[in-house]
């Protein structure tokens, strides 16, 4: 939606990806970042980025993908190769980069093999689960099947007067019902203002850097028509 539903949360975020080919861009940089780093692990003789002296640690990145289903979606064939890379990529990530402080968060409304090649692969890379309430068994399957079966049902039965109520799973098998409370977008948009000197400035994600988001100024009102007295 080119960025329009995060550019509110512009203060906080290091870099903002808003369609295909430029998201394929960034998790490029990623990779390149995750090599970078593991050759710094490497260097001190340690296999975890949490194992390095503070000051020679990476700062922590955590990448969230709003809606998994655009990255999948092509509109000629000529556009697979380039899809089928950035999915690849995005596995590699899954599969490695927690060593060295690069996390996903995954979103989207179904995640199964009908979204295209890779999708499957990637989402077995994605250990903590969370399904909010689901209108089928299909769409909490391919959220919890494969790690937590007994919580299928579970996620099936949330009912609508009980929002936020969503099932998280492990990778253990564990599972439990959990209820988040309710943040509205602008009190978010607060947060990220409040916090944005935070915001890590890293040169390789400069090129995604989102433009400081700029106050609209309310739209002019039509001043009354006075008829005039005769």
């Amino acid at each position: 939606k080119r960025g329009v539903e995060h550019s509110r949360y512009a203060p906080r975020l290091s870099a903002l990806a808003t369609d295909p080919d430029m998201a394929g861009r960034l998790i490029d940089a990623l990779v390149l970042e995750m090599g970078e780093r593991f050759d710094l692990l490497a260097l001190y003789g340690v296999s975890d980025v949490w194992d390095l002296p503070a000051k020679l640690r990476p700062v922590p990145l955590v990448v969230l993908i709003d809606e998994v289903a655009e990255l999948f979606f092509v509109t000629s064939k000529k556009d697979e190769a380039a899809r089928d890379r950035t999915v690849m990529q995005l596995v590699r990530l899954g599969q490695m980069a927690r060593a060295v402080g690069i996390y996903l968060e995954v979103c989207g409304q179904r995640f199964g093999s009908d979204l295209g090649r890779g999708a499957t692969a990637l989402r077995a890379q994605l250990t903590g689960r969370v399904v909010h309430r689901v209108n089928d068994k299909q769409t909490a399957e391919m959220g919890l099947g494969d790690i937590a079966p007994d919580a299928v049902m579970a996620a099936t039965s949330i009912r609508a007067d009980r929002p936020g109520v969503a099932v998280a799973g492990d990778t253990s098998g564990g599972w439990s019902r959990i209820r988040t409370p309710e943040t509205t977008p602008a009190e978010a948009a607060a947060v990220c203002r409040d916090f944005a000197h935070l915001t890590p400035e890293l040169p390789f994600l400069a090129p995604f850097r989102p433009p400081a988001r700029q106050v609209v100024p309310p739209m002019p009102t039509t001043p009354p028509i006075v008829t005039p007295q005769t």
